[in-house]
């Protein structure tokens, strides 16, 4: 039930979350989890900062019993190490085949490449020129039983497409970014797929409830 649900997170998280429920968060949450339990299920959470939509992903995910993954900004922190987070989030949904949901927000974009590589996989599930060798040995070693399971060709390119088909199922990206000025205007005409590929999710003014 939703009401026992921030008890439970409390209990698995190092991190609890003092959150009150009204109408509109009960629905967000409601949205949120529709999302996360769809295959290929990836979100835009379209916010000012403050207004919940981090903690609500945290939450849904936790609720599925879903991993959720963020990056964490450095002053040595670049497009490298990047790359090296996504691998891992990518490794967990298709070497594993496990749901796994990759929180990212607007603050943490210190490169417009960030956004690139994000339109890529939720636009074909892999970001290009981002394996190296010993990571597609992985990949092979990895995933060649699931593609045998599946009843799946056992060649090279055809397990490194089943991988591919399992970061996209199991991935579950949700972003959020906030509407105040321009920035968010550009990034959508410059990445498609931030829309395109995501279910939006409007955080509005708060109801009179929720302040009260």
């Amino acid at each position: 039930p939703l009401v026992e649900a921030p008890g439970e997170y409390h209990v698995a998280s190092p991190q609890p979350m003092n959150l009150v429920f009204f109408r509109d968060a009960c629905l967000h949450l409601a949205r949120i989890s529709r999302v996360l339990t769809q295959p290929r299920g990836c979100s835009l959470l379209v916010g000012v900062g403050g207004s919940g939509r981090s903690s609500l992903v945290r939450l849904a995910a936790s609720m599925w019993g879903y991993p959720c993954h963020t990056i964490e900004i450095t002053k040595s922190y670049d497009s490298s190490a990047f790359h090296d987070d996504l691998k891992r989030f990518m490794f967990d949904a298709g070497c594993k085949a496990k749901p796994t949901v990759f929180l990212f927000s607007d603050t943490q974009i210190i490169s417009e490449s960030f956004l690139e590589d994000i339109n890529n996989l939720l636009n074909a599930g892999e970001v290009p020129n981002l394996m190296e060798p010993e990571d597609m040995e992985r990949i092979l070693a990895d995933v060649r039983p699931l593609a045998k399971a599946a009843g799946r060709p056992e060649s090279r390119d055809a397990i490194y497409a089943y991988f591919v088909q399992l970061v996209r199922q199991n991935l579950h990206i949700m972003l959020t970014m906030s509407p105040i000025g321009d920035a968010f205007r550009v990034r959508c005409r410059m990445f498609p797929s931030l829309v395109n590929c995501c279910t939006i999710d409007w955080y509005d003014e708060w109801p009179r409830d929720a302040l009260h």
